[in-house]
């Protein structure tokens, strides 16, 4: 097993991810044998009774491998681009990137027809791992034009979890917000994304909420 130290660097800080990363083999492996009878698409809700949410982890904090969830079959797949498994060609996530279960970007409405995706700020997590999380807001993101935001929440498996917005977060945790927004600016390469700056936890519920009820109007 490879083990990896990623070094993230802004003018205001850093911050260092160390996580295990399997190979290939051993990944599809892991993925293959937690299938069990579950769809984490359709079998996980979205909120829990304190108004929690959960978010199912396709890339784990610090990785590169692009993973994601196959909406057919509601199982986790290593994404492929022309015939090739894709690998990012950058530092790893910056969190647990993921989507949340139950959720739909209609593309009536603007979206790109796919669940919700997510940032989990915490410790890394397991591939296909259901994550108890708490919204704090949302980064509006243009990918080449097209709305592309990504909520941000802090995991409940964290000291963070006592953040409630992206203001206290940068209160408490210097730096954190700007890797976030340089690494989601830059990680396709130069000009391919544009980040809005961030919304509130108020603006992020919205969108969620919007998300849901389309998921469940389809």
């Amino acid at each position: 097993m490879k083990r990896y130290s990623i070094l993230l660097i802004t003018f205001s800080g850093f911050l260092l991810f160390s996580c295990n990363e399997p190979t290939a083999k051993n990944d599809a492996l892991k993925v293959n044998t937690t299938k069990q009878s579950i769809n984490l698409l359709t079998d996980v809700i979205p909120r829990n009774n304190d108004n929690s949410i959960n978010a199912i982890i396709e890339v784990p904090s610090g990785t590169v491998q692009k993973w994601e969830l196959n909406k057919s079959t509601g199982q986790i797949e290593w994404e492929k681009v022309n015939g090739k498994h894709r690998v990012l060609n950058y530092i790893g996530y910056p969190g647990n990137y993921g989507m949340i279960p139950q959720t739909l970007l209609s593309k009536e409405n603007g979206g790109d027809g796919d669940p919700l995706d997510i940032l989990v700020l915490g410790p890394p997590e397991k591939r296909g791992a259901v994550v108890k999380s708490k919204i704090i807001g949302v980064l509006y993101l243009l990918d080449r034009g097209e709305q592309d935001d990504k909520l941000i929440a802090v995991s409940a498996n964290s000291k963070l979890y006592d953040v409630n917005s992206i203001n206290e977060l940068n209160e408490k945790y210097k730096g954190v917000s700007e890797i976030i927004q340089l690494w989601f600016s830059n990680y396709k390469g130069p000009g391919k994304l544009v980040s809005k700056g961030f919304g509130d936890r108020s603006e992020a519920e919205e969108i969620l909420q919007s998300a849901i009820t389309d998921y469940s109007a389809k």
